[in-house]
């Protein structure tokens, strides 16, 4: 339903609420004058696609801390008396968080065409580095959890799950026609957010740990669904027909950036496909990458000298110009960061797949 609630009935009378925001959304839409069909918690149609996304944007701009004490008020309306002496309140916070991107199809029976092989490709083919990389996780030595995929046959249909630690991202179709992809985050401290330090407003701006506390809740669902997003680009790659030199032919032609000429990529060179596979690795899919990020990969011994430094921090510049020019990736606006385009990423999953198939494979899928 809409929403629940439980209070602890013994100090510190804790309150759990559970908020339902499709159930919310259709109350939205209702006021709003949408028409929609509702399927349980998902919709099967809407009226007024554009209109209802702004419906369900505004959820996050609800000043939280407020709604949440007013419910808790009927909750405890004993809370008031028992802390006259000393005013105490609630502070708020995410226990668990789920975030869903439904896709929705005109009819079951196109859904029904290319599901199994959604589902098969996301439980044979997602590596530990692709989770985590939807996630937005580094995927690196040191990393101690767990990443495990799995998939349950319901009635229903099939789910397929992926888990990083308390994390996970997982798809399945409700309704027959809508296809929803959902990110569920228990542990928001592996994830980043640009703020600045807990209890110091003025100190200057800094990636430091998402927390769990409503103040990062647009934060949240922005890292929710950038991670749907990109489970859902990955996924979009397995249905196109088109091939892979028709992808990638652009890019091996010179063009040019702000007038100047800018060199051909060789995606089958060792020297660019390493690249490649640099920028689109999972530590940088939230918050892009800089110069140093990608040349302390590109040349992992250190400088041996100021001289050297400078030579590799040119050469990467001149590299990340390139993939600029060709699409591959864009300037975050007023940063010295990058980050893979929606082209882009479709262009390095077309190259490294076609370089790490066997002959065996494409012989198979000739």
């Amino acid at each position: 339903g809409f929403m629940s609630a439980r209070i602890q009935t013994w100090f510190p009378f804790d309150i759990q609420i559970c908020l339902n925001g499709r159930t919310w959304l259709a109350k939205q839409m209702s006021r709003a004058g949408v028409n929609y069909h509702q399927h349980e918690n998902c919709f099967t149609w809407i009226e007024n696609l554009p209109r209802a996304q702004e419906l369900m944007k505004q959820q996050l701009s609800v000043p939280w801390p407020q709604l949440l004490d007013r419910i808790a008020a009927v909750v405890n309306p004993a809370h008031n008396r028992i802390c006259r002496k000393r005013p105490q309140h609630y502070y708020w916070c995410l226990h668990q968080s789920e975030w869903a991107t439904d896709v929705m199809f005109k009819d079951s029976t196109a859904l029904a065409e290319i599901y199994p092989s959604l589902s098969l490709h996301a439980i044979t083919k997602f590596s530990s580095p692709d989770v985590m990389r939807f996630l937005g996780r580094k995927a690196h030595h040191a990393f101690k959890g767990e990443i495990v995929s799995d998939f349950k046959n319901r009635p229903e249909g099939i789910r397929v799950k992926h888990r990083v630690k308390g994390n996970s991202i997982k798809m399945y179709d409700k309704a027959g026609c809508v296809l929803r992809v959902e990110t569920t985050l228990n542990q928001p401290k592996d994830l980043k957010v640009f703020r600045p330090k807990q209890g110091d407003p003025e100190d200057k701006l800094a990636w430091l740990p998402l927390r769990k506390g409503v103040a990062d809740i647009y934060r949240r669902a922005k890292l929710s669904e950038d991670s749907n997003m990109r489970y859902l680009d990955t996924l979009g790659t397995i249905e196109i027909r088109t091939p892979v030199g028709q992808i990638v032919k652009d890019i091996c032609r010179p063009t040019s950036l702000k007038g100047k000429r800018v060199r051909a990529l060789r995606p089958w060179s060792d020297v660019d496909s390493t690249l490649l596979r640099t920028v689109i690795r999972g530590e940088f899919a939230v918050t892009g990458f800089r110069n140093r990020d990608i040349r302390r990969l590109l040349y992992p011994v250190s400088d041996s000298s100021p001289i050297e430094g400078r030579r590799r921090s040119s050469s990467t510049t001149r590299l990340l110009r390139i993939l600029r020019a060709h699409g591959v990736i864009k300037k975050i606006p007023k940063t010295h960061r990058y980050q893979v385009a929606k082209q882009g990423r479709l262009i390095i999953t077309a190259v490294l797949a076609a370089r790490d198939a066997s002959v065996a494979q494409l012989t198979t899928a000739a």
